[in-house]
């Protein structure tokens, strides 16, 4: 079974930062792509970043560019979301999503099968 566990959530101030951690389980860890997700209360869910076990291909979303770093370390089948420069409007929360079918990074969270279950972020101004 495909288990997905996201930590590293909690509060931060306006320009801090914080490290999101997506622990995989259930698949092996050399063909997937791997998403961080964010929805804030009413608003639609989006992509932020992607990685991707082929070659290492990485999205951000504009929002995420220069703020954010995805990284992944494959022993520990862990995916990383580095978020630096905080700003309020990153409050959300936050989820990791894995498509193990194939290693293609999809902004779409519909073509993402296995899904966390969150981690909230909140952002102090």
């Amino acid at each position: 079974e495909v288990q997905l566990v996201e930590s590293g959530g909690g509060l931060a101030q306006a320009g801090g930062s914080l490290r999101l951690s997506c622990a995989a389980s259930g698949f092996t860890f050399d063909t997937y792509a791997i998403g961080w997700f964010r929805q804030a209360p009413g608003k639609e869910r989006e992509i932020v970043s992607c990685i991707s076990s082929h070659d290492g291909i990485i999205y951000y979303s504009d929002s995420a560019k220069g703020r954010f770093t995805i990284s992944s370390d494959n022993a520990k089948n862990t995916v990383y979301l580095r978020m630096n420069n905080l700003k309020p409007e990153d409050t959300a929360a936050y989820y990791c999503a894995a498509d193990i079918s194939s290693y293609y990074c999809s902004i779409f969270g519909s073509n993402y099968p296995h899904w966390g279950q969150g981690t909230q972020v909140t952002v102090s101004s």
